[in-house]
């Protein structure tokens, strides 16, 4: 089962290597776990249900608990500590557009507000009800909308609900012999509506695109009507209308339906290790490889911290250290850097790419140490995630922020976010892991995602105040210096307030009267994106 406070099945756990306990207090101090909330006593928070009675809306306090959170860490203290906070004051499960239509007319009569869920994956606070709103909140979960549509072999267009989650998705198009090649860390319970809503980046985007890419065409259906998207190849017939409802978050109405662009499944897949002596070798290495137009289906280059962080909770003791001892032959000692390359498609391209690829690696320093890593991060990546449960159950937090910018930006401001948080922590007199990698790259720039890892307080508000400085810090950093606000995870809202920088004045006045034109009465999602 689902777990209501955390991330996953709660039948499969990460476990920590006997030596990943001692590396993470010296680095941060020893931890002690936080007593929590049980399921009972969070829904004992769960006021009554503001909505009248209609037949496909539940409103049992289990039930609004299990959507009134994401996966922030925010979310995470208001379910595992409490207060428990707002909670939507019921859930639909329309099961197609004309439920949706009749769902947004009923909440449209009883004074509510719609907040669409997905997978419930987000992380940057798109589902939690707007504190400052006070009309009753529906949550519409579109879970049963899920099936494949339709399927065009010789286009290779793939229509699906959008409730699909990533294994049911690939599961429908490889009976096609299909993929979409969509494959962010929540794949396994995020879906194709929140990707479209969040523009969505997948970890082998380099070669399949992002969710812009991908998302032809489909439906969007709002208060005042509904915008059908036409999925042409291409078209020169002014502004594209998918750019409006890619990233829309909600405001603008319910994706019901998406048209994607799959492709035939690869031939071959590859997965290699290199290590560099330094984060700059690697830096360059990358970049290079992009520019010449090397075709890699992902390119993840981690910095020394992250480096040393990945080995120490890998486990497998023995087959690190033989690691060590090889590299250290090689002369790459402490700062060495890891870089994860993915090759994928017909047999004969995946090996031309590949040496194509080393061969420009070994130009920079990097060693090759061949597919047992790289194979190791493509079999676990989507259980990384469970290590949040089990390092909160041992005292630990864990949060990510990430942004992007130019390459001529990244070699100042990757360090200046790091920096900043340390120097928050100390503030509270608390010490913070922080590691970085680029996980999406491209010939002009690259994504920098940063990890943070802190010890949790004994009372969760402190936990919260400690984040919350961190998060400002850094936004205000990534504003400041001309990065984006998200690269990949969305507004929501925790990052409504840096928007304005990214958009402009006029640009923000163009979302507002694009959000109450279809939605002129201010039902759908509000406080997601902008207040």
């Amino acid at each position: 089962m689902r777990r209501w406070n955390g991330w996953g099945d709660d039948s499969i756990d990460y476990p920590l290597p006997g030596n990943a306990r001692r590396f993470l207090e010296t680095l941060v101090g020893i931890a002690a776990p936080v007593p929590g909330l049980t399921l009972e006593q969070a829904a004992a928070q769960v006021p009554e249900s503001r909505l009248p009675t209609h037949p496909q809306v539940q409103t049992g306090a289990s039930e609004r608990l299990r959507h009134a959170r994401g996966q922030s860490l925010p979310d995470w203290l208001a379910l595992r500590c409490g207060p428990v906070g707002p909670v939507p004051d019921g859930v639909a499960y329309p099961q197609d557009a004309d439920q949706v239509r009749a769902l947004l007319r009923f909440a449209q009569q009883s004074g509510a507000c719609v907040i669409p869920y997905g997978g419930g994956t987000s992380v940057v606070g798109h589902l939690t009800p707007d504190q400052a709103n006070r009309q009753p909140v529906l949550s519409l979960d579109l879970s049963r909308m899920n099936r494949l549509l339709n399927f065009d072999p010789h286009s290779l267009l793939a229509s699906f609900g959008v409730g699909v989650s990533g294994p049911d998705l690939e599961a429908q198009l490889r009976s096609h012999g299909c993929t979409l090649g969509h494959f962010p860390q929540s794949f396994e319970y995020s879906t194709l509506g929140g990707w479209v809503a969040t523009r969505s980046s997948g970890q082998q985007s380099l070669r399949y695109g992002r969710i812009e890419k991908l998302f032809a065409g489909g439906r969007l259906v709002s208060p005042i009507g509904d915008l059908e998207l036409l999925p042409a190849p291409a078209s020169a017939a002014g502004p594209d209308l998918r750019e409006m409802v890619l990233g829309s978050e909600g405001r603008l109405g319910v994706i019901t339906e998406a048209t994607v662009r799959a492709s035939p499944l690869p031939e071959k897949e590859e997965f290699h290790a290199v290590f560099f002596p330094d984060f700059t070798h690697g830096q360059e290495a990358v970049m290079q490889i992009l520019q010449k137009g090397i075709p890699v289906s992902m390119l993840r280059m981690s910095t020394a911290a992250e480096t040393t962080t990945t080995l120490a909770l890998a486990g497998h003791e023995a087959l690190i250290s033989g690691l060590e001892k090889l590299l250290a032959l090689r002369g790459l000692g402490s700062e060495k850097c890891m870089l994860i390359a993915g090759f994928t498609g017909q047999a004969v391209m995946v090996r031309a790419a590949r040496q194509e690829a080393l061969a420009e690696t070994a130009r920079h320093g990097g060693v090759h140490i061949g597919r047992t890593f790289g194979d190791q991060w493509h079999k676990n990546r989507f259980r990384t995630p469970y290590l949040r449960n089990t390092l909160w159950e041992k005292g630990y937090a864990i949060d990510t922020l990430e942004t992007a910018v130019g390459w001529s930006r990244v070699p100042t401001l990757l360090p200046a976010i790091e920096t900043e948080l340390r120097t928050v922590m100390q503030s509270f007199g608390e010490r913070v892991h922080v590691f970085t990698h680029l996980s999406h790259v491209y010939p002009y720039g690259s994504s920098i995602y940063t990890t943070f890892l802190f010890r949790l307080a004994a009372d969760p508000q402190e936990t919260l105040q400690r984040w919350q400085a961190m998060k400002r810090a850094a936004s205000q950093l990534i504003v400041s210096s001309g990065g984006t606000i998200s690269h990949q995870h969305g507004v929501g809202r925790d990052h409504r307030a840096y928007l304005p920088a990214e958009k402009g004045e006029l640009g923000m006045q163009a979302l507002r009267q694009a959000a109450a034109l279809f939605d002129p009465q201010g039902i759908m999602n509000p406080g997601a994106m902008f207040e």
